[in-house]
């Protein structure tokens, strides 16, 4: 789904989920710092939510810490209404398992949802399922902990739920349950952190059968998206403290509080409601905090959308896995009888967030089941594959390419240029079998240097180098129609910018297309590459590279490579919270959501349109005119000093 699908912006909502309010500020019960900050940290997002000006604001659920039992609840509760009541719209209300009592687990000793529980919930925050309609959207909201219980009251919300998505069923409507029904598979065992059969397969038939345009879901305080049917599936993260379990999804240490307080994955969602479709926007809070009082809180950061402000030229190497299941080990706190799996959504989130829709991936992505879902999910959005391979398929990957074409954008060969024409029937084959897009990359030059003195460069170098135009258009003339074009690879000591200028007359010359990888290392696979202001900058001068000119470019590294060979800084840590990479390439995608920007003349990185330019710049012009700051997102005013070590400067043409 893309932008002009979409339509018009209709109006926003604001999603909140997992406050966590306490009865005290600066305190709680839980011998975790980061819980004591939940009524300042709340205070917070619901300062921010006001700047959006949402049509209304949903939580979903977790409003307090203290569950129905204890005698803090009420005190709790109040603290909560006292920070909601500074909200500038209608907040509404979803009953969490702290609020209303846990969904039916008999090894957890916190009390189960009962008849007084719900009792106690509807007199401090209202009605427990209900419905409320916004300009013909319909949001829906179900007292999850319910499910499974067996209480007279569950069979009556069952009802009054099927009956409801039954008369809107044509209509566009919303479901909100803190409860998910599942984390990463509808298959997967119980777990604290799911709806259990039999409501959960109940739950999801009727999403199936009734097809709301979407299902927003809580309780884990982490992110996860999935589509049920034809229903978009979101798990949203938390305002004041992550889930630290888990941190087993990042092969990195846990960091603050073992992973709780793991800052930049709290935060809140909008959900931008179009003509056609949605957009979920997630907005970092960074744990930021509000005194009592004391407001409006910083700026909301504005970022892009794949859906709506995608960099339409530029793809990242997703060397590590972007989709993989983790095994989630027994915590001996929420679970501990069983282990969990987990897929790990962060590098979507990130991916959504920097406005980068290409992905390339090896086909072993492809031959997965699983992966191949969420190509195929991901396609959907509007993302686009280049699937690459070393040598000619095999037999069953050539049906595997033909069988599953419309998710390639290209298909990258890469292989050996002394034997291309023994390839070339090979070749024309395959494209005829397959229906694919098939772009040429070469490997190992047989004449390549292997020694650097007297050490061996034991190193693999595949694509084709701008010296070797003339050979590869010489190779197009004898062999016409055969490919679709070609992928350039240049090291670390090459202009992406000048580099991507040249391929450009290269396309305008011959007709074919390049596609221009950038490698952020060079020389030795020992050496580090962590200065990050300059990858920063190569990362947004090859972004912007591939918006100048019009060709497609290849980012080398999306996730830090911080073990192994040629370990350098990428878009995003290995927790996948961004750098100051991704933030510039954030920034780029979104001042140039417009479209119409091309290469302004010249060898140095800068963009141009309707009289304006933009560019690259270290911190130190900020005095020297317009510019904007890729951590905030937002124009700088004059005297203030960046945060951030680059900047993207404008100025008239």
């Amino acid at each position: 789904m893309t932008e002009h699908t979409l339509g018009a912006s209709l109006f926003k909502v604001a999603i909140v989920s997992d406050t966590h309010v306490n009865e005290k500020e600066d305190f709680s019960a839980s011998p975790y710092p980061a819980n004591a900050e939940a009524n300042p940290r709340a205070r917070h997002v619901f300062s921010q939510v006001n700047q959006i000006a949402p049509a209304l604001t949903i939580h979903l659920g977790d409003m307090v810490n203290p569950v129905p039992e204890l005698p803090s609840y009420a005190a709790a509760a109040d603290n909560f209404h006292a920070i909601a009541k500074d909200l500038e719209s209608p907040i509404h209300l979803v009953p969490g398992n702290h609020d209303i009592g846990d969904k039916p687990v008999k090894w957890m000793p916190a009390g189960m949802v009962n008849a007084d529980f719900i009792a106690l919930y509807r007199k401090h925050f209202g009605k427990d399922y209900y419905a409320v309609t916004r300009e013909h959207c319909h949001f829906v909201i179900i007292n999850s902990p319910l499910l499974n219980s067996g209480d007279p009251a569950e069979a009556e919300q069952a009802a009054w739920l099927e009956d409801t998505l039954a008369r809107h069923q044509d209509e566009r409507v919303f479901v909100f349950s803190h409860y998910p029904p599942y984390i990463s598979d509808p298959h997967e065992p119980g777990s604290y952190d799911n709806i259990e059969d039999p409501a959960r397969s109940w739950f999801l038939d009727l999403l199936r059968r009734y097809k709301p345009e979407a299902l927003f879901s809580a309780h884990v305080h982490n992110f996860w998206y999935d589509r049920i049917g034809e229903t978009d599936y979101y798990i949203t993260p938390s305002t004041c403290f992550v889930r630290h379990d888990y941190s087993e999804m990042y092969r990195i240490d846990g960091g603050d509080q073992k992973g709780r307080n793991d800052a930049a994955k709290l935060g809140f969602l909008t959900l931008d409601i179009r003509e056609h479709g949605h957009v979920a926007h997630y907005h970092r809070s960074y744990g930021a905090t509000l005194a009592p009082g004391d407001g409006p809180a910083r700026p909301v950061a504005p970022r892009p959308h794949v859906k709506t402000a995608a960099l339409p030229h530029v793809f990242v190497d997703m060397r590590h896995g972007w989709a993989e299941e983790m095994v989630v080990a027994p915590s001996g706190a929420v679970d501990e009888f069983r282990r969990k799996r987990a897929r790990n959504d962060y590098p979507l989130m990130a991916l959504w967030e920097m406005g980068l829709p290409g992905l390339r991936v090896p086909i072993q992505d492809l031959a997965d089941p699983r992966i191949r879902r969420r190509m195929e999910l991901l396609t959907r959005l509007g993302h686009r594959f280049q699937v690459y391979l070393y040598g000619m398929p095999d037999a069953e990957e050539r049906q595997l390419l033909a069988d599953h074409a419309p998710l390639l954008d290209r298909l990258e060969l890469v292989l050996n240029w002394e034997e291309i024409g023994d390839l070339a029937p090979d070749i024309a084959a395959l494209k005829s079998e397959t229906g694919v897009t098939i772009h040429l990359s070469r490997v190992n030059r047989k004449d390549g240097a292997k020694h650097t003195g007297s050490r061996f460069n034991h190193l693999i170098s595949h694509g084709f180098t701008v010296a070797e135009t003339d050979e590869l258009e010489s190779f197009f003339q004898n062999h016409p129609g055969l490919i679709d074009g070609a992928q350039f690879t240049i090291p670390r000591s090459l202009s992406p910018w000048e580099t991507a200028g040249s391929l450009a007359a290269f396309r305008d010359r011959t007709g074919q297309t390049p596609v221009l990888y950038v490698k952020s290392t060079e020389a030795s696979p020992a050496k580090t590459f962590d200065d990050e202001t300059a990858n920063a900058r190569r990362f947004a001068e090859t972004a912007m590279a591939g918006l100048g000119f019009g060709i497609d470019v290849v980012l080398d590294t999306m996730d830090d490579a911080d073990r192994g060979y040629f370990t350098r800084t990428g878009l995003v840590d290995r927790r996948f919270n961004p750098r100051l990479a991704g933030e510039l390439v954030s920034a780029i995608a979104l001042q140039t959501a417009g479209g119409g920007w091309t290469a302004a003349p010249g060898d140095v990185p800068v963009l141009e349109r309707e009289g304006r330019r933009l560019w690259v710049a270290d911190a130190t012009e900020a005095s020297e005119g317009d510019w904007l700051c890729p951590r905030s997102g937002l124009p700088g005013e004059p005297g203030d000093k960046p945060d951030t070590a680059l900047i993207l400067r404008t100025a008239p043409a």
